[in-house]
């Protein structure tokens, strides 16, 4: 049995699917797309179910590719039973989408997540009553305690086996009658297997997708703008509007009936909440979480990092023991080690605190907060308050970063914020950051990067913004509660940001690490650093050697670092690098070229012209900081 789970954003449903899908999970991508959902098989008893998490989206409606992605799949029949979670404590609005969901008459069942939430903020639901309303089972749950989560598949059998399809909330007379018009005149092989009254609905809201599919059609494309018009004449509103306003009413209607509304508690997390969001008070708290998350990222990386660093030492020490060092075995070897040091020694030991920390602000609620305090300086540099949640997630990685653009509503806004967003240090240029300056150098100098990289992405936004100059609309968004991570939900989340790296940026780093080796071997790695001295001695004061490792860093960001042990033959970098040289590298490789997974990205977002031009700004934007911090250090 397949069953989707599908919501809207922040309503705990990938807290919902992690507690029932462990550590198995794939992500994969909608064919085409860059939208991506996760799947997991879970076994009970002597039955597998296959769960689906479709992405979070507030509507059904064609206006971004998750929620077009997400409705053909439904649609489609790939999903057996359909999960709708719901934020209870925000039933008043959650229900318009599972309106929505109805009218794909699908086998559902209703998750009132966050119950406990509800009962905080005074409010009794009833679900026999709701259940009896949309003739669908509707459980309650407290997915971050793993309360409830059982009766999921439960419901998801009984749903499916007595093919529970949720009854359809009527509108006014004259929509329906309206909606009638067009069910009748809809062809029979128009899109076989979906709901009439579904495509009649969609296509008096305007949907794009289904406008398209009409135009072959010239009684029914004719039909529905007359009928359109009339709407718009008789009820004074474009006939989405209406549909939208009439959903609305619904929704608070079924609200008022299965809702009793008591006293709300102001607990001790509405007070800490109002420290942390206070327009004088928030932004000392988040230079100070900020400035700890950095700290406890730094000295765990450096205590789990020189143990393991000294063990491969020892290794390639004794290596010549058993191979001769002039055969090519060796270096193949050799390669092999350096490669599995680099990261088991560097990339983890700073990349599991960071995760962790991620984690922890993600949970806890405190990134949507982060958002909010920042709008307003987002504003003072011309860019909309949204365009801070993309380079919030670039910090784990610059790729979904860049698709979280799609939010924005302006093209320009989507740009200058894709642009920005590759200069954001995402991991693997935090391993850099961290196994570089922090270990060598110290955390107050590792700080004062991080700092220094977000002003320098002001200052572009502001240059940026004065050349495409544009009025940005004010930041709408929903702000959950604040939350108490669960232990479970944190090692799940930071195992599948690990797994990645683990998977994908490890092996490819103990490729590089032999590529370099037989590079090494053949003597190629002179010729090549010879052809980027001009770059790396006279521009950036940097050792020659350290040219060839560039190249990697276009592969993954932590290569070029983690490539400076073995083009160095030491795991002490101090010996053969300054300070200053150290700091400028890695400036550098924060403000340079993206890595090939980020310019696909930027490709599918914003087109190969876009890309590109974004390529060269930062390679110079890169050349121009590090020649200014070689000259400014060198001074000082």
């Amino acid at each position: 049995m397949k069953i989707a789970f599908l919501g809207q954003p922040n309503a705990g449903k990938s807290t919902i699917f992690n507690g029932l899908a462990g550590y198995k999970t794939i992500t994969a991508n909608f064919p085409g797309q860059t939208v991506n959902y996760t799947i997991s098989k879970v076994r009970l008893g002597d039955e597998i179910f296959e769960i689906v998490d479709l992405p979070g989206i507030y509507s059904l409606t064609a206006l971004d590719k998750a929620e077009i992605e997400t409705r053909n799949f439904i649609l489609s029949g790939r999903a057996d039973v359909v999960i709708n979670i719901i934020d209870a404590s925000t039933l008043s609005r959650s229900l318009e989408l599972t309106l929505q969901i109805a009218e794909l008459q699908v086998p559902m069942v209703i998750c009132l997540n966050m119950i406990d939430e509800a009962k905080r903020k005074g409010l009794d639901i009833n679900s026999e009553k709701l259940s009896k309303i949309f003739g669908v089972p509707v459980i309650e749950t407290i997915a971050n305690k793993g309360i409830g989560l059982d009766k999921i598949f439960i419901s998801a059998k009984e749903a499916y086996f007595n093919q529970l399809i949720p009854k359809i909330q009527s509108f006014h007379k004259d929509i329906e009658n309206y909606i009638s018009e067009i069910e009748k005149i809809i062809p029979g092989n128009f899109i076989p297997k979906v709901p009439r009254r579904y495509l009649a609905i969609k296509l008096l809201e305007g949907d794009r997708e289904l406008f398209e599919e009409i135009k072959i059609y010239n009684d029914l494309q004719n039909k529905v703008h007359k009928i359109r018009e009339e709407i718009k004449i008789s009820h004074g509103s474009p006939a989405d509007t209406v549909i939208s306003s009439e959903r609305h009413a619904l929704t608070m209607n079924i609200f008022e009936e299965v809702t009793k509304i008591g006293e709300p508690t102001k607990t001790l997390r509405e007070k800490i909440d109002d420290i942390l969001t206070n327009k004088y008070l928030g932004y000392p708290f988040l230079i100070f979480i900020l400035f700890m998350i950095f700290f406890m990222v730094f000295e765990i990386g450096k205590i789990i990092e020189e143990p393991i660093i000294s063990i491969f030492d020892s290794f390639i020490q004794k290596l010549p023991q058993y191979l001769s060092p002039e055969s090519f075995s060796f270096f193949i070897v050799k390669g092999l080690l350096e490669g599995f040091s680099g990261g088991l020694g560097v990339a983890i030991p700073y990349l599991i605190p960071f995760f962790i920390g991620l984690t922890i602000l993600e949970d806890i609620g405190y990134l949507p907060r982060m958002a909010f305090l920042m709008d307003t300086i987002m504003h003072r540099i011309g860019l909309h308050g949204k365009s801070v949640l993309p380079f919030i997630v670039s910090y784990g990685c610059n790729v979904p970063g860049v698709m979280a653009t799609r939010i924005l509503e302006s093209p320009r806004d989507r740009f200058i914020t894709a642009a920005l967003s590759v200069f954001v240090p995402c991991a693997a240029r935090t391993t850099v950051i961290f196994g570089l300056v922090g270990a060598y150098i110290g955390g107050v100098a590792t700080a004062a990067l991080y700092f220094f990289n977000i002003l320098i992405i002001m200052i572009l936004g502001a240059i940026f913004t004065k050349f495409i100059p544009e009025i940005t609309p004010g930041l709408i968004m929903e702000i959950p509660p604040l939350r108490i991570p669960t232990f479970k939900n944190m090692l799940m989340k930071t195992w599948l940001r690990l797994k990645d790296f683990m998977l994908v940026a490890w092996p490819l780093l103990v490729i590089s690490s032999v590529i370099l080796s037989c590079l090494e071997y053949l003597q190629l790695d002179i010729f090549l650093n010879k052809i980027f001295s001009p770059l790396v001695s006279w521009l950036l004061g940097l050792p020659e050697k350290s040219g060839i490792t560039l190249i990697f860093g276009i592969l993954r960001k932590e290569l070029s670092m983690i490539m400076l042990f073995q083009a160095f033959d030491t795991t002490n970098l101090s010996t053969v690098m300054t300070k200053i040289q150290m700091i400028i590298f890695t400036i550098f490789i924060i403000f340079y070229i993206p890595c090939i997974g980020t310019i696909g990205a930027l490709i599918k977002e914003l087109g190969t012209k876009k890309t590109i031009l974004i390529i060269i700004i930062s390679i110079f934007i890169a050349l121009i900081l590090s020649s200014i911090a070689r000259l400014i250090l060198s001074l000082l």
